[in-house]
């Protein structure tokens, strides 16, 4: 195989784990501590519980978070990055902050 197909293909794959709207700043908010489901979605702003839901279920498929179930009444469920999530760290960051440059630049900042 190429490299450059070999890069293609590793592409794929990371668009497949991190793609859509919401999975990255899932894990990035999940980068400093576990959250309980409402309290990440307070902080995602307007995701709904279905979406947050499959969201967090996908992540969870690929071994990037889990899910902890405390069993007590009310329902207290936290997720959190695994180990094998926190590798993603550097990736979230340095995505992080080509948004912060790229919004000063749409902005007309000099980036």
């Amino acid at each position: 195989m190429a490299e450059t197909d070999r890069i293609a293909c590793s592409m794929e794959v990371i668009v497949d784990v991190l793609g859509g709207k919401w999975k990255p700043g899932i894990l990035f908010n999940l980068l400093d501590k576990p959250f309980r489901f409402g309290e990440l979605r307070r902080q995602l702003g307007p995701i709904s519980e279905k979406t947050l839901m499959v969201q967090l279920r996908d992540l969870e498929r690929e071994g990037v978070v889990s899910r902890t179930d405390f069993l007590e009444k009310p329902l207290h469920v936290e997720y959190a990055l695994t180990e094998y999530g926190r590798s993603l760290a550097p990736i979230l960051t340095m995505m992080g902050e080509w948004g912060d440059a790229h919004g000063r630049r749409r902005a007309g900042e000099t980036a």
